[in-house]
C-alpha cells in the first residue's frame, strides 16, 4: 500500500519562518545594526571628553569608516549610506546651532513623524507594521482581509507607536533640561533595543494570527 500525496500546505504557512530574517536583512543584518549606532556612540563619548567640534569631525568619520568597512566587505551598503547621511543631517545641525544637544533633534522629530504615522494608520485601519512588513517582502496588501491579521498589524502598530512615544517622551525631556550626555545615552539605549523588541513584538503577533483557526462563518 502505497502512501498518498503528502497534504497540500496552506499558502503563507511557513511565511514568518522567511519574513523576519528578510526584514532583517534589509536592516543591514545584525552587524549593520550594529555599525548604526557606532557614530552616535562616538559622538556621545567624545563629547564628553573633548568639545563639540572635535565630537562632530569624530562621528563624521566613524560613518565614512563604516561606509568603507562595508564596501571592503561587499556588504549592502545602503543601511551605511543611510545612517552616514542621517549623521551628517545632525551634525551641520548641531555646527549651525552650536549646541551638542541639537546632534539629536533630528532623531526626536523623526521618532515624533513615525509615531503619529503609526497612530494614524491604526485609526484608518491600515495598520503601518502590515504595510511596511508585506511591502518589503513583495507580499502585497491582500492580508487586510484576513481579519486575523488584521487584528495582529493593528497590535503591532500600537507597540510600535508606543516605542517612538516613548522615545518622544524620554528624550524630549532631557532635550529641553539640555542634559546632552543622558540624552545620547537614552537614544542608544532607546534605539535599536526597543526597535528589537517592536520587531519581535509583531513577529509573535503575525506567527499567533497564522496559526488560529478560521473564524466560523454563519
Amino acid at each position: 500500500m502505497t502512501a498518498g500525496p503528502p497534504p497540500e500546505q496552506e499558502p503563507g504557512a511557513d511565511r514568518p519562518q522567511r519574513e523576519f530574517p528578510t526584514l532583517l536583512e534589509q536592516m543591514g543584518g545584525v552587524q549593520g545594526i550594529v555599525a548604526s549606532t557606532i557614530p552616535v556612540a562616538v559622538f556621545v563619548v567624545v563629547n564628553l571628553l573633548f568639545a563639540l567640534q572635535a565630537a562632530l569631525i569624530a562621528a563624521l568619520a566613524a560613518g565614512v569608516a563604516i561606509a568603507i568597512w562595508r564596501v571592503a566587505r561587499k556588504q549592502a551598503l545602503q543601511p551605511a549610506v543611510s545612517g552616514l547621511f542621517a549623521v551628517g543631517v545632525a551634525a551641520f545641525i548641531a555646527y549651525r546651532t552650536g549646541e551638542a544637544r541639537a546632534f539629536y533633534l533630528p532623531g526626536l522629530l523623526f521618532s515624533a513623524a513615525l509615531g503619529l504615522a503609526f497612530l494614524v494608520s491604526v485609526l484608518v485601519r491600515w495598520p503601518l507594521a502590515g504595510v511596511i512588513w508585506h511591502g518589503i517582502n513583495g507580499d502585497g496588501q491582500s492580508w487586510r482581509r484576513d481579519r486575523r491579521l488584521l487584528r495582529a498589524y493593528t497590535l503591532a502598530s500600537l507597540l510600535w507607536t508606543l516605542v517612538f512615544v516613548a522615545r518622544v517622551v524620554v528624550q524630549g525631556l532631557l532635550y529641553n533640561a539640555d542634559e546632552e550626555t543622558w540624552l545620547g545615552v537614552a537614544r542608544l539605549a532607546m534605539g535599536y533595543p526597543l526597535v528589537g523588541v517592536a520587531l519581535l513584538g509583531t513577529f509573535w503577533a503575525v506567527r499567533r494570527a497564522r496559526r488560529a483557526p478560521e473564524p466560523s462563518t454563519p
